[in-house]
């Protein structure tokens, strides 16, 4: 049996790669970021054409009807060089449309979404560590014919170039999606550690919405849609990861010090081979996890737990000795090493830190 990726999905990862080097390089992400509002609606529409948007969506919906498996190919290349745009937010929306909203309600947002005439992202919980159904207070109440919005929605990734959002609220009937438009809230931007990965704080009090701008979730789906967000942010650390270790190996080739390569030396090729087992060990993981998704669901919690839990803590490491082994110049605001500790720390407690995910597989092992 070969678990390998097909040659499409290489042809694909080469394609997000060249991408990225061509018209995303590290010194056009870091001129996006820099922005007050850090988006390129033009990066966007080519990621829009060249099908990435739309990967997950059913063909009858303008998409192209791939698997999560494919989408990580994407999420993981695109990591490599830190790409600003909110391709997994977009996903993990489209995710939740297909498998919570009505046909209508698919009808009249997939199609914008797959084209990518919509960025649309999604805010779950309103605490920052607490993962469960009770950690969505936001609400929402029938008004007549209208539906009222009532909270605040913090550490909303991707909230400032969102047109759309699918915010969780606890709704008339139990949970729900509540689906806002931009410029029916006030969004104000948080300060993050990361700026590639943008998050803001979405004001909905007393926002009205339509009936038919809310989709019923359940419990299962709301874990369901924290799997796949552990998914995505698992394969974007695994991108991030590789791009790291890449850019420490060529340094410790590169740096001469008394009269040699410092990778000739046993502290920096012990830490460099620690980097490589805990990425191939996190990557492997990941992707068993993408493939659950659509293939076997009933393993996807376990599965997410064990990517994410490693996952969360080895590229911590990864990105602490990737600065440490350059040196100095690690440290500097102009070296793009720091990049990717910031990426990792941004990554590390995204849908789940390691202490949630080894309690929880704890649990799902019955102890």
């Amino acid at each position: 049996m070969n678990f390998g990726f097909t040659e499409e999905q290489n042809l694909l990862k080469e394609q997000v790669q060249r991408f990225m080097k061509e018209a995303c390089p590290m010194t056009r992400v870091r001129e996006i970021t820099g922005n007050e509002t850090p988006f390129d609606q033009a990066l966007w529409q080519q990621a829009a054409e060249l099908g990435w948007l739309g990967l997950t969506i059913p063909e009858n919906h303008g998409g192209l009807g791939l698997k999560w498996i494919d989408l990580i190919v994407v999420l993981e290349a695109a990591a490599e060089g830190l790409c600003p745009l909110p391709i997994a937010s977009h996903a993990l929306a489209s995710t939740a449309i297909l498998h919570c909203a009505s046909e209508d309600q698919k009808t009249r947002w997939l199609p914008a979404m797959a084209s990518g005439e919509a960025v649309v992202t999604i805010g779950l919980y309103d605490e920052a560590n607490w993962i469960a159904a009770e950690a969505v207070t936001a609400k929402a109440t029938l008004d007549g014919d209208a539906v009222t919005l009532h909270g605040k929605k913090p550490f909303v990734n991707d909230a400032q170039a969102a047109d759309y959002m699918l915010l969780a609220v606890q709704g008339p009937d139990g949970l729900a999606l509540a689906a806002v438009g931009g410029d029916q809230v006030k969004v104000t931007a948080q300060p993050t550690i990361d700026n590639t990965k943008p998050m803001a704080s979405v004001d909905i009090d007393g926002v009205q919405i339509s009936t038919a701008d809310l989709l019923a979730v359940s419990p299962e789906q709301l874990a369901f849609l924290t799997d796949c967000g552990g998914v995505a942010t698992t394969a974007e650390m695994v991108g991030a990861g590789a791009a790291i270790l890449e850019m420490t190996s060529g340094y410790a080739k590169d740096r001469i010090q008394f009269g040699k390569p410092i990778g000739q030396y046993q502290g920096v090729k012990h830490r460099l081979a620690d980097m490589f087992v805990d990425l191939e060990s996190y990557r492997s993981l990941c992707y068993f996890a993408a493939w659950t998704v659509d293939d076997s669901p009933q393993e996807l919690a376990k599965a997410v737990s064990m990517a994410k839990g490693y996952a969360s803590d080895a590229f911590a490491q990864i990105g602490i000795d990737g600065v440490g082994l350059h040196g100095a110049i690690g440290f500097t605001a102009d070296y793009d090493a720091q990049l990717y500790l910031k990426r990792s720390k941004w990554a590390r407690p995204m849908y789940g830190d390691s202490d949630y995910h080894m309690d929880r597989i704890a649990t799902l092992g019955g102890l």
